[in-house]
C-alpha cells in the first residue's frame, strides 16, 4: 500500500484522486449492449429471456422454468446444515429487529383556521430483489434486499438471480425463504433488471428494484430509473479505518484484507496518525495476503487502491474521512464517540477495535448495502424508508378557504395562471 505524509504533494494529490473515484464514466462503455438488452426484453418479453440465458449462463430454460416454483425454497431451506440454519435464522432476527426501528409513520394536525394538513405513510406494492451469482453465493444480500421490504409492508417481493445460483446455491433460496420473498426467478444479468422494469409474459413489472450487481446490471439499474425506482449506483466496496495507534494491528490488518478480497476494484485506507503504528499494521497485512484463496485478487485491488495517509491529528482524520465519504467506516481509537461526532459523511460507522465491519455485513443489524463511490454525501444505507412512499393530506376548512384562497389566488395571477386563480375565485363566491 502507498504511504502518503500529510502536507506533501503526493499526499493531496492521492487524496483527490480517491475522492474523485467513480465508475459512472465506465457505465457509458457497455451502456449501447444494455439497451439492446432492454429494447428485447420489452420488445420480446420471455422469448428474449431465455435467449440471453442460453447465450450467457449457458442454461438452455423454457417458459415454464423461468420461476422457479416455491417447493424449491423449502428443499433448499431443509438441505441446510443445522449450524448454517442457525446462523440465518440468528442473522434474520437481528436485521428485522433493528429495521422495525425505522418504520414511519402518518401523521396530521390541524392549523388554527381548523384546516387538516398530514402525510399518509404507505408502502410500494412489488419490489424487486436481485442477487447476483458468480464465484460466490450471497444469501446476506437476500436478507438485507428482503427483510426492510418486509418491514415496511411491501405486499409481493421477487427474486431474481442467474440460474446457476438458483440450482446450486442453496443458502440463496433457504435465505429468500426466511426473509419472505413471495416469488424467485432464476434470471441474471441486465435481462432480470429489464424484465422487473418492464414486466413479461412470466414476471409481472414492479415498483423498485434493489440489490447489487455487475456493471451490465447497473447500467440497466441507471437506465431504468423513472421506469421504476432503483437503491443506488452502487460501485466496488470501500473501508476506511482511522486509528490513533490504539488497537491490535493484526486486527486492522485483517479489516482491509476483507474489503479487499472483493474484488480487483475494492478500495481499503487506512489513515493513522502514527507511522510507526501504520507500519506494524502494513507488516500484519503482508503477512495475512499470502496466506487464504484471496491472495491474487487482494492483492491487485491492495496494490492498486490500497493507500495510507500519516496525518498530525484526529482532527486532519475527520476532515479527510468527509472528503473520501467512505462506504464503511472502522475508528479504531481511544474515544471512538467522541470523533464519530465530528463525521458527516459516511455510509455505515464502526466505533472501536471490536466493531469488525465483517459483523456488520452478516449480523449486527444495520443494512449492508450501503452507498459508495463518495455519495455517501447524500446517500443513507438502505433501509424500510426505502420502501415506502408518502402522500400529503389537505382538507381545508371554510375559514381556511377564506383567509389562503385570496393568496392563492394572488400568486396564482402572479405566475399567469388565470384558471388557477378562478378555480379558488368560484369557491369564493359560494
Amino acid at each position: 500500500m502507498q504511504v502518503l505524509l500529510s502536507g506533501t504533494d503526493e499526499f493531496e494529490k492521492a487524496l483527490e484522486d480517491l475522492c474523485r473515484r467513480s465508475e459512472f464514466e465506465n457505465l457509458r462503455e457497455v451502456e449501447e449492449s444494455v439497451r439492446e438488452i432492454l429494447h428485447a426484453v420489452r420488445t420480446r418479453g420471455d422469448a428474449a429471456i431465455l435467449d440471453y440465458t442460453e447465450r450467457w449462463d449457458g442454461i438452455a430454460l423454457n417458459h415454464a422454468e423461468i420461476e422457479v416454483p416455491a417447493e424449491k425454497m423449502d428443499e433448499a431451506l431443509a438441505s441446510l446444515e443445522k449450524e448454517s440454519r442457525e446462523c440465518l435464522d440468528l442473522a434474520v432476527g437481528r436485521i428485522r429487529k433493528y429495521h422495525e426501528y425505522q418504520r414511519p409513520s402518518s401523521w396530521q394536525f390541524m392549523d388554527e383556521e381548523g384546516n387538516i394538513l398530514g402525510q399518509k405513510v404507505m408502502p410500494l406494492d412489488r419490489v424487486g430483489v436481485y442477487v447476483p451469482g458468480g464465484l460466490a453465493a450471497y444469501p446476506s444480500s437476500v436478507l438485507m434486499n428482503v427483510l426492510p421490504a418486509k418491514v415496511a409492508g411491501v405486499s409481493e417481493i421477487f427474486l431474481a438471480t442467474p440460474p446457476g445460483c438458483a440450482r446450486t446455491n442453496p443458502a440463496v433460496l433457504a435465505a429468500a425463504r426466511l426473509a419472505g420473498v413471495d416469488r424467485v426467478f432464476q434470471i441474471g444479468g441486465a435481462q432480470a433488471i429489464a424484465a422487473l422494469a418492464y414486466g413479461t409474459q412470466t414476471i409481472p413489472a414492479v415498483d423498485k428494484i434493489v440489490g447489487p450487481g455487475n456493471l451490465f446490471v447497473t447500467t440497466a439499474k441507471r437506465l431504468l430509473f423513472g421506469r421504476v425506482d432503483i437503491d443506488m449506483i452502487a460501485g466496488p466496496s470501500e473501508v476506511v479505518i482511522v486509528t490513533d495507534g490504539s488497537g491490535v494491528p493484526i486486527h486492522l490488518a485483517a479489516d482491509l484484507l476483507a474489503q479487499a478480497e472483493h474484488d480487483e476494484h475494492a478500495v481499503c485506507v487506512l489513515i493513522s496518525t502514527s507511522r510507526p503504528f501504520a507500519d506494524r499494521v502494513l507488516e500484519e497485512l503482508e503477512g495475512l495476503v499470502p496466506q487464504g484463496p484471496w491472495q491474487k485478487i487482494a492483492s491487485i485491488s491492495i496494490g492498486k487502491n490500497g493507500r495510507v495517509f500519516i496525518v498530525e491529528n484526529l482532527g486532519e482524520a475527520t476532515e479527510l474521512v468527509n472528503r473520501i465519504a467512505p462506504e464503511h467506516l472502522e475508528l479504531a481509537v481511544h474515544d471512538p464517540e467522541a470523533v464519530a461526532s465530528k463525521i458527516r459523511n459516511a455510509g455505515a460507522i464502526f466505533l472501536g477495535s471490536h466493531s469488525a465491519e465483517t459483523l456488520g455485513d452478516y449480523v449486527a443489524g444495520p443494512n449492508h448495502v450501503l452507498p459508495t463511490m463518495g455519495t455517501a454525501r447524500f446517500f443513507s444505507p438502505l433501509g424500510v424508508y426505502d420502501f415506502m412512499k408518502r402522500s400529503s393530506i389537505v382538507m381545508i376548512s371554510p375559514s381556511g378557504l377564506a383567509r389562503l384562497g385570496p393568496i392563492a389566488a394572488r400568486m396564482a395571477t402572479l405566475e399567469g395562471l388565470h384558471a388557477h386563480a378562478k378555480a379558488i375565485e368560484v369557491r369564493l363566491k359560494g
